[in-house]
């Protein structure tokens, strides 16, 4: 075959996306431009998602599983985006994910951030359009974030809807994200959250100091046969554990989390207080 350059998969998440995109593209017979043709897209732009020169999109990924009757499947091309998307940077989310989307009880603590599921659009583009300046993500993958998080918020609105308890460490609430209108729409939004009737929301003051047991966010699941994992997170890691001798632990600190944090009433007048104040 005349210009046909070698694939390694093994040499990035990307490189693996475009190496079975050359496979399945083979095994229907199609050349580049034929399947370019059936999913709108030229066959330039499948040249370089094949070798791995441009970042496959949700859109792109969501036109093969059309072509290539995948939609849905545990093998769609949309599930290893998201694989791509989120594992090149966090191990273990993708899989998180997928648990937490069936849960019965998520609990939640996080640092200087307010958590992607109490997230206000505008809050979360923010954040995004941080990576974009800092280089890491395009302008493409950053909308596409946004618009997946908007979808996670909406899986939690099923018939039976799994009980959220979320503590913050009071950084969250002060650190300003987008200036102050965005900070006075999140504040808003984590108060009208504390309202509904499967949340709980509570504030981990600074005055805890020592007394905090966590200084990066921790997730822990309880699934709908009461088995229990956990998932923690560094600036560049992220860990998925169902392991019960290393869970219970986060568990039973997470407790007394809540012990030493604010009631939820205190923390909806602070949060008031704070979104009052912002300038």
């Amino acid at each position: 075959m005349v210009n046909r350059r070698e694939l390694n998969p093994e040499a990035s998440p990307r490189a693996a996306f475009g190496a079975r995109v050359r496979t399945a593209r083979e095994e229907h017979g199609w050349l580049q431009d034929e399947l370019a043709e059936v999913v709108g897209y030229s066959g330039r732009h499948i040249s370089a998602i094949e070798t791995g020169r441009k970042p496959p999109t949700l859109r792109f990924s969501r036109s093969l599983d059309a072509a290539l009757g995948l939609a849905g499947t545990p093998e769609s091309f949309e599930r290893a985006w998201r694989e791509l998307r989120n594992g090149s940077l966090l191990e273990g989310f993708p899989e998180y994910l997928a648990h937490e989307v069936r849960a019965a009880e998520i609990r939640l603590f996080d640092v200087g951030v307010i958590p992607g599921l109490l997230q206000t659009p505008e809050y979360a583009r923010t954040i995004e359009e941080g990576h974009v300046r800092r280089g890491t993500l395009t302008t493409e993958q950053a909308l596409e974030r946004v618009e997946s998080l908007a979808e996670r918020q909406a899986a939690l609105t099923r018939r039976i809807a799994p009980i959220v308890i979320v503590v913050l460490d009071e950084s969250c609430i002060h650190r300003s994200i987008g200036g102050a209108e965005v900070m006075r729409r999140q504040l808003a939004h984590l108060i009208e959250f504390a309202e509904q009737p499967h949340t709980v929301l509570q504030l981990a003051p600074f005055a805890i100091g020592e007394r905090r047991p966590f200084n990066r966010l921790v997730n822990l699941l309880t699934l709908p046969d009461r088995s229990v994992m956990s998932y923690v997170e560094s600036e560049t890691n992220g860990h998925l554990d169902r392991e019960i001798t290393s869970v219970l632990p986060l568990v039973r600190a997470y407790h007394q989390l809540q012990a030493e944090a604010l009631s939820q009433a205190a923390s909806v007048a602070a949060i008031n207080e704070a979104r009052k104040g912002t300038p």
